[in-house]
């Protein structure tokens, strides 16, 4: 993480038992959403452009987002 300069928290699921049982994620590149309680509300397979504007609009999206209540 420190080499590649991640800024934002980062989960190291050794055994797969998160990532791949949980969420079905199997192997990098992959990008998913976690809402603000726990659930996965999205998973995109592959490199994006994160910098990009329709990168930077999905990320604003998912912030503005309510939590239910």
């Amino acid at each position: 993480m420190q080499e590649r300069g991640y800024t934002a928290p980062v989960l190291i699921d050794e055994s797969g038992d998160v990532t791949g049982r949980i969420y079905g994620v199997w192997g990098p590149p992959t990008a998913y959403a976690i809402d603000r309680q726990g659930r996965l509300v999205g998973r995109i397979v592959g490199s994006r452009d994160w910098g990009g504007r329709h990168g930077r609009e999905l990320v604003q999206t998912l912030l503005a987002a309510r939590a239910p209540r």
